[in-house]
């Protein structure tokens, strides 16, 4: 079984669905979108075979940073 979305393309399982991950388990980002930071931040969460979008990722460019849950 694949990890991630990429192991499951470079085995040609085109149809592959990562299990479902509790948002409390990996944390948001404060990255602006667009930016290197939030890419390298995608990239980071499709290579560990976690979900690409946290609810608490900042999604707007004015947007103030999303408070933090302490762990």
């Amino acid at each position: 079984m694949p990890k991630s979305v990429l192991e499951a393309i470079k085995m040609g399982l085109w149809d592959f669905e990562p299990p479902e991950v509790d948002f409390g388990e990996f944390d948001a980002s404060d990255a602006m979108p667009g930016t290197k930071e939030k890419l390298r931040i995608l990239a980071q969460r499709v290579e560990s075979g976690l979900p690409l979008w946290h609810t608490e990722d900042r999604d707007d460019v004015e947007a103030p940073s999303p408070p933090r849950k302490p762990r």
